[in-house]
Formats: structure tokens, C-alpha cells, sequence
């Protein structure tokens, strides 16, 4: 299955949820007017879009429309699929040109945080790159035995230290070992947390005092993955920790699995954070990098 025929099949349920919706108010209006408007704007909120933004995909809708005079309802979903994506754009490229760059990848439990980080290690090496992981989430044996399995599956490097060892040293002797054998980038694993977990978040700037300091001058980014299920609730989630973790991007994952796409319109608009990156299946080749373009059109397209 090709790339866009992936991300295509991964949103049919918000398709069916969102788009369906829509493409029935495009229809059976005649004529452009408030109601129209009022209810799209009702749709975009049901697919978890949010309030906020939703209001402003509207209010761009009613500015665009009386700008170049349309008066075609079937217009107005070409206009509306422009406005999708002009919002989602911007910053959905991975920063990592120095050797090594950092990734952290942190999230809350069941997001599918050590998968992701296997399929992008995964995904990066195809690319060419150089790929070493750091299981820095100590507190489960299993985090750290499922990481090695992926590393193996992946065919990239790994460290690792005992469980209930101390996280930002692994962290450390994973950039140490980065740097000795050229590795391209460094991608660390980190513990679940709950973002109202003082020890945990305070854990997580120590990992970033490491990372600044033993990396020092090296691209990084600190990635939240989110798992889309959970729609608002992700959002909030991403909220937090852009708070508390100096988030450089999201990863949404699951979202074959839900009807709540729109949490990825949220995400960027409400949030000003970049989606990196989706996962539309269980496969090892299913976490695609994010596109705009190809995003929307996989929604809209018949």
C-alpha cells in the first residue's frame, strides 16, 4: 500500500464521522448563509476540532467567502479544505542535522510511546541515518525489554542500564555512545508520566540539564506522543506538558483506531505545536511523517 493510500485508510473513521458530515451540508444547502456556517462549525466540534478553533475555521470561512464573493455551498468545501491546511503547516520537519541529534520522546502510559519510538528508529534508518535508542524508562522491566525488541527488529543500537537505575544516566551513556560511534541520531525512551507527577517532571528536566550539557550545541527535539483516541483529552495531556517539557513537536498515534481526527487540527492550531509525525496502523512501516497537504486531501478524497 502506497504512502497516501495509507494515511487514506488510517482516517476512514473520521472520515465517516467528519467529512460524511459535511459533505451532506454541502449538498443539501442552496445557498451560502449562517446557518451554513453555524452547521459546520457544529461538525468540527463534534470531531473533537475543539471550540476555539473550530470557531476560527468558520470565521476564515465567512471572511473568505464574502472576499472573493462566492455564492457555490460546493465552493466552500475546496475553501475549507485550504484553510485546513494553511493551519496544520508549518514545523511538521524533523530538526536533526547535527551528528548525533537528540530525540526524547516523553507521553503518559498506553500512548504507545516505546512502539513509536521503534517504528520511527525504524523509519529513520531507511532513511540512511545512523539510529541509536536509550531505554531511559528504568522503572519497568518490560519498557526496557520491549525497546530492545524493537531495536533488534528496527536493526538499530541500543543502550540500556538495570531497572530502578537512574534515567538521565542512561540518557548520559547514550550520548557518550552516540558520539564514539558516530551515530547520526539518539532517540531516548522515557518513563510514562502523568503530567501532575511533580517527581517525574522534575526527573524529565534533569534528563534535559544531560542533554544540554553532554549535547551541547546538537539539534534536539522533545516529542509528545498522544494518543489520538483520546481526542480533547489529548489536547489538554499536550497542554501540560508544553508547559513543563519544553515540547518541540507531537506524534499522534492510533488514529486508524478512532473517529476524533480532528484532535490533530487542535493540536497545532490551539497548542501552536507541529505534528511530526502520525501512526495509521500496526505495522512497522505505518508511522508516516506528518503532511498537511496529503492529510487533508486523504480526508476529503472520495
Amino acid at each position: 500500500m502506497g504512502f497516501f493510500d495509507k494515511i487514506k485508510n488510517g482516517l476512514k473513521k473520521t472520515k465517516e464521522n467528519m467529512v460524511k458530515q459535511m459533505e451532506h451540508v454541502f449538498h443539501s444547502f442552496t445557498k451560502i448563509d449562517e446557518e451554513l456556517f453555524e452547521e459546520l462549525e457544529e461538525i468540527l466540534i463534534m470531531s473533537d476540532v475543539g471550540v476555539n478553533t473550530s470557531m476560527r475555521i468558520c470565521e476564515q470561512l465567512r471572511k473568505t467567502v464574502k472576499e472573493r464573493g462566492i455564492k457555490d455551498p460546493a465552493q466552500v468545501r475546496e475553501l475549507l479544505k485550504e484553510i485546513m491546511i494553511d493551519m496544520l503547516s508549518g514545523g511538521e520537519e524533523l530538526n536533526i542535522s547535527t551528528q548525533p541529534s537528540m530525540i526524547l520522546v516523553i507521553g503518559v502510559n498506553g500512548v504507545g510511546k516505546t512502539t513509536t519510538i521503534g517504528k520511527l528508529a525504524a523509519h529513520l534508518k531507511s532513511q540512511g541515518k545512523k539510529v541509536i535508542l536509550g531505554a531511559a524508562d528504568t522503572f519497568r522491566a518490560a519498557a526496557i525489554d520491549q525497546l530492545e525488541i524493537w531495536a533488534e527488529r528496527s536493526g538499530v543500537q541500543m543502550v540500556r542500564h538495570d531497572e530502578g537505575s537512574d534515567p538521565a544516566a542512561v540518557v548520559f551513556d547514550t550520548i557518550a555512545a552516540a558520539k564514539s560511534r558516530n551515530m547520526d541520531v539518539a532517540i531516548c525512551d522515557t518513563a510514562g508520566r502523568l503530567h501532575n507527577k511533580k517527581n517525574l517532571m522534575n526527573e524529565l528536566n534533569k534528563i534535559s540539564r544531560v542533554i544540554e550539557r553532554e549535547a551541547e550545541g546538537c539539534d534536539k527535539e522533545v516529542l509528545l506522543v498522544v494518543d489520538a483516541t483520546t481526542g480533547q483529552n489529548g489536547v489538554n495531556q499536550a497542554r501540560e506538558f508544553k508547559e513543563a517539557a519544553g515540547i518541540t513537536g507531537i506524534i499522534l498515534t492510533k488514529l486508524d483506531g478512532t473517529a476524533k481526527g480532528g484532535v490533530v487540527i487542535a493540536i497545532k492550531e490551539d497548542l501552536g505545536l507541529p505534528i511530526k509525525y502520525i501512526g495509521v496502523g500496526e505495522q512497522i512501516d505505518d508511522l508516516q511523517p506528518f503532511n498537511p497537504t496529503d492529510f487533508v486531501n486523504a480526508l476529503f478524497e472520495e
